[in-house]
């Protein structure tokens, strides 16, 4: 088991892809960190009408990782770029990405090497699908009535 994991993202309408990212997060490390995108970032998504605001989304998350694990274990931080603490703190091991995000995880290790840092491991989740249709939240927005 690892000391430290990251893993960020959006979190908005937190569904069972979000949840397998947490958890897997919580198998492999003792303590992990959550960047959770502020709504600053977030102006230009689709159906951003729709996004739940950031206080919201920080709230889900605790609520959940509280009805699976002791929250001592999970820090949420902020997430106002792209890569988070993970690019430039040494004291992180490994990343928990899914497919969508290994792209920025792969630009977070090569932002750590230009800072002499050590590259990450990463752990990668599967994308989950809900009748042959990717669940993701841009796809639950995209569905709710205005």
């Amino acid at each position: 088991m690892f000391k430290l994991a990251g893993l960020g993202g959006t979190f908005d309408h937190l569904h069972e892809g979000h949840k397998l990212l947490i958890n897997t997060a919580l198998k492999v490390a003792e303590k992990i960190v959550i960047g959770l995108t502020t709504d600053q970032l977030l102006k230009n998504k689709k159906y951003a009408s729709k996004l739940e605001n950031y206080k919201v989304r920080k709230k889900y998350i605790e609520e959940y990782i509280k009805s699976i694990s002791n929250l001592n274990r999970v820090s949420i931080v902020e997430l106002n770029d792209p890569y988070g603490p993970p690019a430039h703190e040494k004291k992180y091991e490994v990343l928990v990405a899914s497919h969508e995000t290994y792209t920025n995880a792969i630009e977070i290790n090569n932002l750590r090497m230009e800072r002499g840092l050590s590259p990450l491991i990463i752990v990668l989740i599967p994308i989950l699908k809900d009748n042959n249709k990717k669940i993701s939240s841009t796809n639950i927005r995209r569905n709710l009535r205005e």
